[in-house]
């Protein structure tokens, strides 16, 4: 699978994790909002590109 060392990824439950080390293997990623309301820290956003495996 390729790599993306762009994009790093500790997820390896998604079908899109680089396996051979922490990276994603898509060129780009959609980053989304968990919440209606304004994100204010990292636990208020999430990968939306995220496929299970």
């Amino acid at each position: 699978m390729k790599v993306n060392r762009s994009i790093g990824c500790s997820v390896t439950e998604c079908k899109y994790h680089a396996k051979t080390e922490p990276m994603c293997s898509l060129d780009s990623i959609q980053v989304a909002k968990n919440k209606p309301t304004t994100a204010t820290s990292e636990s208020d956003t999430e990968c939306a590109s995220f496929e299970k495996e």
